[in-house]
């Protein structure tokens, strides 16, 4: 089993490279727990996807960390894989999304991997739910969605960006993209496509953009990549997104997709506000006895 972290993005809201920022008391990062997690639930690599130009510091970092304890691999998000023919504007500074992220993995995934943000503290659970399902499922044209209760994954701060899901006997049939918000008491949900807002009962299930996959995806990935590259109405600021390329083949019957229930809390650095939040918790799961107080010792 593969663990892929996609650690490529800005950090725009936190306003600096959050991927890396201390929230353990030996200076672990959430990327830390995250992979402490996965190798205690049986996961044999990890793939990170990150920036070529912050490479040195991951690997001084994260990598030295983990170093003789699990697989790493690195793979760069750059426009190269965008078709000659195809013109990039100038000014188009963030990568294509998470589908584009996913897909420079291809050459170095060959097994049932998951995917997680960097950014994102999913909990022991989560990765135990996911391996469980590898171990278990034999079809691999069932992917499957790591659910989380939308009331365990919102923060203080602010709106988050969720991906509310309508469910029925426990398959996947629609991903809204929301921004989620806890406003008086009622958790509200605004559809990034302008639809009319919608109230979310606190245990509905919400994705973290945690997925099983399996290496076939590869070839979804690639022909819708191709297809949004050069028909997509804004090549400045559109995204090529895991949860959009999920939803089409699930319409196109090509696929299906498992919502895993799972109970963990979620933790993350959305806005700079969230990090005390995140570092109070990690010191309580470690009093707890869930990690060591020296992660890697």
């Amino acid at each position: 089993m593969i663990l892929v972290i996609m650690a490529a993005g800005m950090g725009s809201r936190f306003g600096g490279l959050k991927q890396i920022e201390p929230v353990g008391p030996n200076g672990e990062f959430i990327i830390d727990y995250s992979i402490y997690d996965a190798i205690e639930a049986g996961f044999e690599k990890v793939v990170f996807i990150i920036k070529e130009e912050n490479y040195d510091i991951f690997r001084q970092t994260v990598g030295k960390r983990i170093e003789g304890k699990i697989d790493v691999e690195y793979v760069f998000q750059d426009n190269r894989n965008v078709p000659v023919d195809v013109k990039l504007p100038e000014t188009r500074e963030k990568p294509l999304g998470t589908g584009q992220a996913v897909l420079f993995c291809k050459d170095v995934v060959d097994k049932p991997f998951v995917i997680v943000n960097a950014d994102d503290f999913y909990g022991r659970e989560a990765y135990e739910v996911a391996a469980s399902y590898i171990k278990s499922n034999t079809d691999y044209n069932k992917y499957a969605l790591i659910g989380y209760r939308v009331i365990n994954t919102l923060t203080e701060s602010g709106a988050v960006k969720r991906g509310v899901c309508e469910v029925k006997d426990n398959m996947l049939v629609k991903l809204i993209e929301s921004n989620v918000e806890n406003i008086d008491g009622q958790i509200m949900a605004r559809p990034l496509s302008g639809a009319e807002p919608f109230i979310v009962n606190s245990d509905g299930k919400v994705s973290m953009n945690m997925f099983v996959f399996y290496p076939n995806v590869f070839k979804y990935l690639e022909e819708d990549f191709d297809w949004f590259i050069r028909n997509t109405n804004n090549l400045e600021k559109d995204e090529f997104l895991i949860p959009d390329i999920v939803f089409y083949h699930l319409q196109q019957n090509d696929i299906k997709c498992e919502v895993l229930d799972n109970n963990a809390v979620w933790k993350g650095i959305t806005y700079r506000s969230d990090l005390d939040d995140v570092k109070k918790y990690i010191k309580e799961e470690i009093e707890r006895g869930v990690y060591p107080v020296d992660l890697y010792k």
